[in-house]
């Protein structure tokens, strides 16, 4: 998959993802400024079961996590499920204060 093209459209508010010239994947977000919420993965029908959903979730989280100043919070169930399956990763989650 090193192929692959991911870019951050900030304009859009969404990470994609790309081979060659054609867009294969997003996830969309949601960005407050201290945390993200990841709201919606999406894969191109004609491309889905190859596996770009777990690759463009992977990178976009790298990337916040790169950044260093961003919490994630997974909206969306298949980012959910990508950290439950990632527990080491969980530090970056946003935590809701006890009330």
């Amino acid at each position: 998959m090193s192929d692959l093209l991911f870019a951050d459209d900030k304009s859009a508010s969404r990470f994609t993802l790309h081979r060659g010239d054609d867009l294969v994947s997003v996830l969309d977000y949601r960005d407050d400024g201290r945390t993200i919420a990841l709201t919606r993965a999406f894969t191109i029908p004609t491309y889905r079961g190859h596996g770009y959903a777990a690759v463009i979730t992977e990178r976009a989280v790298d990337a916040i996590e790169a950044a260093g100043d961003r919490e994630i919070l997974p909206v969306c169930w298949y980012v959910g499920e990508w950290f439950d399956a990632r527990p080491e990763r969980a530090g970056l989650l946003h935590r809701r204060p006890a009330s």
